[in-house]
């Protein structure tokens, strides 16, 4: 059975088993204590009919392997979530925050995207609220930098920018442990 500490971050690639691995840490800390909580704070949105079915999916998925996990969903107000929502007995789960950045860069509304300065504040908000968070969260993020440099300024603008995001957060958690091909393996703090 794995310690769980009040901030950890989980990286890797899609389909490396993220959000497995959140899930199953879920199911430590409700399986611990019958006062125990758990709230799933969702940054998905259904652009499209796969991404709908996508959703869906990891709904139904949640819902089957942790049954006691609320959800919140909100794409871009996750540092108010936490606020609201953390307590010392609910672990707050983050899933994922690359689609958080990808909502606050790429927005339906290209008039509402924000600039490297909008992101930063965004960020420190978010590090506020995790540091003043009375119970344990656990975020998601894509490590999308590991490939080949990107052709469009866009892109690289996004890369750029999910790499400071995961930088940052990585300074503030106690513990930071990447996923490859659904095994773990923790870069900082214990295991």
């Amino acid at each position: 059975m794995v310690e769980i500490v009040g901030t950890e971050l989980i990286l890797g690639g899609q389909r490396s088993g993220k959000s497995r691995r959140a899930e199953w840490l879920t199911q430590q800390w409700l399986s611990r204590e019958t006062r125990h909580d758990a709230v799933m704070v969702a940054t998905a949105q259904a652009w499209d009919a796969e991404m709908h079915r996508r959703i869906e999916r990891h709904q139904a998925d949640r819902a089957q392997q942790v049954p006691r996990m609320r959800t919140v969903e909100t794409p871009t107000e996750i540092e108010a979530a936490i606020r609201q929502h953390s307590h010392a007995d609910t672990l707050i789960v983050v899933d994922c925050l690359t689609l958080w950045l990808t909502n606050l860069l790429m927005p339906a509304a290209p008039e509402n995207a924000m600039d490297e300065a909008d992101v930063h504040l965004a960020t420190e908000a978010l590090v506020d609220a995790l540091a003043s968070a009375p119970g344990p969260v656990v975020l998601v993020s894509n490590e999308i930098g590991l490939g080949v440099i990107p052709m469009g300024r866009e892109v690289r603008t996004f890369v750029d920018a999910q790499g400071r995001l995961n930088q940052r957060l990585a300074q503030m958690v106690e513990r930071v442990t990447l996923m490859a091909a659904g095994l773990p393996l923790t870069l900082k703090g214990s295991a």
